[in-house]
């Protein structure tokens, strides 16, 4: 089996421990008697872990490689989550949370490198997609079936299973083949070498060119924070209507993220990011004014609008960061702004639902979206039309893989 399937495996079963559980522990949380602001906590701690362990992987990656990390990461989600059964007090929650946060963080940055070691560039666009997918599809059954497992089958069974399916990717991971040590230290080098990270000529600095995708995914990572902690405890919204919500969302960024790969495999990285940021800011905004209302098919609609736009998203910034620096410090860029964007939604909306209810939470994350996505448009402007990522893979230069080895990336790259 190729080193790629392997991952994207492996993938599916550490990501199959993350999705169903992150409706479920805060529902767990409350049946403990938690309130709004320790449900939220409950994410925000997994977050702040797993940001935490992100940073650190730059220290970590050249002594144990990404294979290694990325099959401890998978341990180091499955084997606690056995002690979510021992107790629903919020204290022994949170503290699973947040080992399970540590092993999160060490599986999306070594994944998300391991993409860009393992395919050459001028495939990398469709390679993120397929990895989207790997990421999509247990959220897209795990998110729904969670919630529904948990009232039908029981808490406890929940989590025996998604602690086994994690526990089960880890040996996958471990048998992944990176292409030679060179390439893959070359790939995880850290901002002490900047030679290891080279930047196209042309560009006048790999940190400005991160801001935009950086800002824009935490934006939109928020909202995802607020939905994934409360839209299950939304008053006057059917637990059908949450779960149809809750399949609509990543079956969304499933496909958005696929299909913004392609895209980019044609016309370049970067011209995506800020139409799928305002379509994912109107989705968001549609949902919080139906749940307000009452309206199932607004919630479901706004949802799958919300996931369309953040998977396109998704899939441009990554591919834009790929462009401007190095697979470590893009992997670690995004999965920080990923994250801790979720985090940040996870904590913030629980005490600004405690204010104002949870249609206020949807709608103050759609409002912080929309600000950024416009924001970010002003810039673009009174930058004077400044050359964006897709526009850079149009010009024929020499962009170094991150094995080190040239590649010429041009406007339709199949």
């Amino acid at each position: 089996m190729s080193a790629f399937r392997l991952l994207l495996l492996s993938t599916l079963g550490a990501f199959a421990n993350y999705a169903p559980l992150l409706p479920v522990v805060p529902v767990w949380a409350a049946h403990g008697g938690a309130s709004s602001a320790g449900l939220g906590a409950t994410t925000g701690v997994t977050m702040a872990t797993t940001v935490g362990a992100q940073f650190a992987m730059r220290r970590l990656i050249p002594r144990f490689g990404l294979r290694r990390l990325a099959a401890a990461g998978s341990l180091l989600m499955g084997l606690p989550t056995f002690g979510y059964v021992v107790s629903d007090a919020l204290a022994p929650v949170l503290a699973v949370s947040a080992v399970r946060g540590v092993g999160f963080g060490m599986v999306t940055v070594a994944g998300s490198a391991l993409t860009a070691v393992l395919v050459p560039a001028e495939r990398r666009g469709r390679a993120v997609g397929l990895y989207g997918a790997a990421i999509g599809v247990p959220q897209l059954v795990g998110l729904p079936l969670g919630l529904w497992a948990a009232e039908h089958l029981g808490f406890t069974a929940v989590f025996v299973v998604a602690a086994l399916l994690s526990v089960a990717a880890a040996p996958l991971a471990w048998a992944i083949r990176e292409p030679d040590a060179s390439a893959s230290a070359t790939a995880t080098a850290s901002a002490d070498s900047t030679a290891a990270r080279p930047v196209p000529p042309h560009m006048p600095g790999a940190g400005r060119e991160l801001v935009r995708p950086t800002a824009l995914m935490v934006a939109a990572a928020i909202a995802l924070g607020v939905l994934s902690a409360f839209l299950a405890l939304t008053p006057g919204v059917s637990s059908a209507t949450v779960s149809g919500a809750l399949f609509l969302l990543p079956a969304g960024i499933t496909a958005g993220r696929w299909a913004a790969g392609h895209w980019s495999d044609r016309h370049g990285a970067g011209g995506l990011q800020l139409p799928s940021a305002a379509a994912s800011a109107l989705g968001l905004g549609a949902l919080a004014a139906s749940a307000a209302g009452g309206s199932a098919a607004g919630v479901l609609a706004g949802a799958a609008l919300y996931g369309l736009g953040f998977g396109a998203l998704q899939n441009d910034t990554l591919s834009v960061m790929f462009l401007h620096t190095d697979a470590h410090r893009a992997g670690t860029v995004w999965n920080v702004a990923y994250d801790g964007g979720t985090g940040i939604g996870s904590f913030g909306g629980g005490m600004v639902s405690h204010a104002t209810g949870v249609p206020g939470a949807f709608a103050t994350a759609a409002a912080v979206l929309a600000a950024t996505t416009a924001a970010a448009v002003r810039r673009r402007r009174a930058a004077g039309g400044t050359a964006s990522a897709h526009e850079v893979t149009a010009a024929s230069a020499k962009v170094p893989r991150p094995g080190g080895e040239a590649s010429t990336c041009s406007r339709d790259r199949r």
